[in-house]
Parts: C-alpha cells; structure tokens; sequence
C-alpha cells in the first residue's frame, strides 16, 4: 500500500499522492492558524462577559464599540496578510536577508497602519450621536471606544509578527501568543472594572484598558521571540549597507496591495451588514433569527479563514521557492481540504439547525425563520470556504486586484440587488435575502477558482 508520503523507488508520486500530501500540510498549518484567529475573537467575547454585570447601558455601549473595532480589525488585517504573504515569498527563496528587511518593513507600516486605524476610530466617536445611537449610551463609552482604538496599534504590530511565525512554518508559536491574550485579558478584566480589595474599579473604562494591556503583553512577548529565539534568527541577520534602509519598493508594495486587500475585506463585511439590515425590515424576529444563524457561521468560519491565510503561505513559499509549477496542486490541495470540511459543516447545520434555533430562543416566529435559514446557510458554506480558499491562493501569487473586484462585484451589484428583489419584490420575504446572497458567494467562488487556475497554469 502507498501512504501519501511514500514514493515508489525511481517512479514520480501520482498526482492525486501529491495533492494529498499538499491537502495534508495544508491541513496542518490550517489548523492552528484558524485556532489563533478564533482566539483572538474571544478578547471581545470575554468583554461582553464580564461587562454584562454593569447593565444594560454599558452592554449597549460595548456592543456599539465592538462593532467598529470589527470593521477596523478586518481593514486592518488586509494590511497584515500582504506582510504575512511577503514573508512567505522571501522565505521560500531561502535568503535571509529578505526576510529580515521583509519583517523590519512590514513592522513600520503595521505601526503605521495601527496608528492611522486608532486615530481614525478615535475621531469617529464624535459622530455616534449625530447617527440616531442612544445619548446615554453615547456618554458613556468615551473611555473603553479611546481604550479599543489604541488597541489598534498592538493588534496590527502583533499579526505582522504572527505572520513571521507562519511564513516559517511555526504557527503554533501564534497561537500560544494569542492565548496569552486571552488568559491576560481575564483577571486583568475582574481587576480593572469591578476593582479588588478597597478599590471599585473603573468599570466600562477598566475593560477597555484590560483589552489594551492584553494585546500590548502578547506583542511584548512577539517581539522577544523575534529578537532572542532561535527560530526567527533568519529573519533579524544584520543587514549589509546597501540593505540597511528600508526599501521605498518594498514599503510601497505592502501599502499599495494592503490597501487592495483591506477594501477587499471592508467591503465584504459592509455587504454582510447591509443584508443584516435588510433583514432587520422584516421585523425584531427575522432580526433575532439572522442573529442565531450568523453566529452560529460566524464561529465555523474559523476553518475556512484558516485554510485561506494557510494557502496564501503556501502559495507564497512556493513563489519565493521559484517552484511555480506547485501551485496547480496547492490550489488542488485548498479545495480539497476546504470543500470536505464545508462538505461536514453543511451535513451539521442540516441536522442539528432546528435544534440550535429552539435551544436560543422560544419565540416560534423567530425558530421558525432561523430553521429555514439554516437550510440555505448550510447550503452555501461550501462555495463560501471555495472564495475564501481561492483569495488566498491568489493573495499568496501576490494577484489581488481582479480577486478584490470580483468578490465586491458579485456582493455588491449581485448579491444585495438580488437579495432584495428575492425578498421584497417577489416576497420571499428574510429566505429570499439570504438565496440572493447565497447566489453572489457562488458565483464568486466560481470566478475566483477559474482566476487562479488560469494564473497558476501560466
């Protein structure tokens, strides 16, 4: 029998041998990287925890807050995974000076990318009143809003680091970091809005300030692993003079394709949040059941984000490599390993979706609406993993641009308009906004599979 790793003695693996073996490296740097993303999603769980016990008023304040910092970290991560993509490149030439210069670059500009996101988010408070949000509410989040938005600045600092630590096939280093977050940002919690001993705490603020301080402890302890481990000593070797200033090429690079990549995600989340506000005409039910179903696949999409950033290395790694003729079978591998796990995730909510909607809520209208939701939700998740694999995959050859328009494309002039004449013009009612979205992620998987197959043949 011939195992995935096994060659025959004097004959090349067939190709489905190699796809395997791909699909499995693929798997194993997947795997982590989605656990770290899932990680640092719980910061703000943990939050919305602990902050419960202050009220409603400050709940509301939280979930307002934690909304922006959603739209600045997927803007800002678009900026981050060109620096993870770069460093995969520079990686798989195997020279360390690149991949020095590469990390020290992408450093300045996550630090400066952070900073504009913290100003920026700052500067928009103001304007929360002037857009219908609750006065009291409004009042009452100045501290923890300026708190969050200075965690910009560590957040963008500690994923450029983390995608040092993929782009060297050491993911697990991130996760750890990300977890020390997690485990920082608890007490630190307890302490600072509810206070100990005498002390009464600071409340809202303190969780803004316990966020903060979690963050910035993980990115302390990235950069000492970057600068003291034996692992990242390619990527810190002393530069010769001619290298030793930043080159302007490599900066304009990361910028100019962050920028492309960071629309590429706003725009994304802004046509999700559009959809959730059609929904919302349709009443508090159709409301509460898109908010069942989409956490629910919000929390399942760990995986196929982690298979996309884990393709975007691979496909980087073999660029840099100058080994372009693995791309076909990298790209072979990500729908493999994207459309079982989808495959498994569809089969799940098909099963279990009833029972999840009659478990979070008691109001038949709304467990109604989420278990025909689910159905169509369930039905998509595979062509939602196939866009997300295949911007990846093309991420990682550095082509972003035509995948960015596809994808606002297919959203934005397909997928709303055709959400909204499902629903509202033929009266299909919440499933028809949904069946029209579902029919813009399909199709965007398709385009997005025929580009980079056609890139990677060429």
């Amino acid at each position: 029998m011939i195992w995935p790793n096994a060659t025959p003695s004097g004959a090349a693996a067939p190709t489905y041998i190699r796809v395997l073996r791909e699909a499995r490296r693929l798997a194993v740097l997947a795997f982590p990287i989605a656990v770290s993303m899932a990680a640092a999603s719980l910061v703000l769980v943990v939050d919305t925890i602990m902050i419960a016990p202050l009220g409603t008023v400050a709940l509301a304040a939280a979930s307002l807050t934690s909304a922006a910092v959603m739209v600045f970290y997927s803007g800002l991560y678009g900026f981050v995974s060109v620096i993870g993509v770069r460093l995969a490149q520079a990686h798989g030439r195997g020279s360390d000076e690149d991949l020095s210069r590469t990390v020290r670059t992408g450093l300045i500009v996550a630090g400066g990318m952070g900073l504009f996101g913290a100003v920026l988010m700052a500067s928009l408070k103001g304007g929360l009143g002037e857009i219908g949000q609750p006065p009291e509410v409004v009042a009452l989040l100045d501290g923890y809003w300026l708190a969050m938005s200075a965690m910009m600045i560590p957040f963008t600092l500690f994923y450029a680091l983390k995608g040092l630590f993929d782009a060297i096939d050491k993911p697990w280093v991130g996760v750890g970091l990300a977890f020390v977050a997690v485990a920082v940002n608890v007490p630190a919690n307890w302490i600072l809005i509810h206070g100990v001993g005498g002390w009464e705490g600071l409340g809202l603020v303190g969780a803004g300030l316990a966020s903060l301080l979690s963050e910035t402890v993980s990115l302390i302890l990235a950069l000492v692993i970057w600068r003291r481990a034996k692992m990242t000593r390619a990527a810190r070797v002393p530069l010769p003079p001619a290298l030793s200033s930043f080159g302007r090429g490599e900066m304009g690079l990361q910028i100019r394709e962050g920028s492309v990549i960071a629309a590429g995600y706003v725009g994304e989340g802004g046509a999700y949040a559009v959809a959730g506000l059609m929904m919302g005409w349709f009443g508090a039910a159709a409301l509460a059941a898109n908010q069942i179903v989409g956490s629910v696949a919000a929390v399942l999409y760990m995986v196929p984000l982690g298979v996309s950033i884990a393709v975007s290395i691979r496909v980087g790694q073999a660029i840099g490599a100058g080994e372009r003729e693995r791309l076909v079978l990298i790209g072979k591998a990500a729908l493999l390993v994207i459309i079982s796990w989808m495959s498994l995730v569809t089969l799940g909510l098909l099963l279990t979706g009833v029972g999840i909607a009659r478990a979070l809520s008691e109001d038949t209208d709304v467990v109604t609406l989420a278990a025909g939701l689910f159905v169509i939700v369930a039905v998509l998740q595979i062509a939602d993993g196939v866009q997300g694999a295949m911007l990846g995959a093309s991420r990682g050859m550095t082509d972003n641009r035509v995948p960015v328009m596809i994808t606002l494309v297919c959203y934005w002039v397909l997928a709303l308009p055709v959400g909204y004449l499902l629903g509202f013009v033929l009266g299909l009612g919440p499933h028809g906004v949904w069946i029209g979205y579902g029919l813009g992620i399909g199709l965007a998987a398709v385009f997005l599979t025929l580009r980079f197959f056609a890139k990677a043949r060429v």
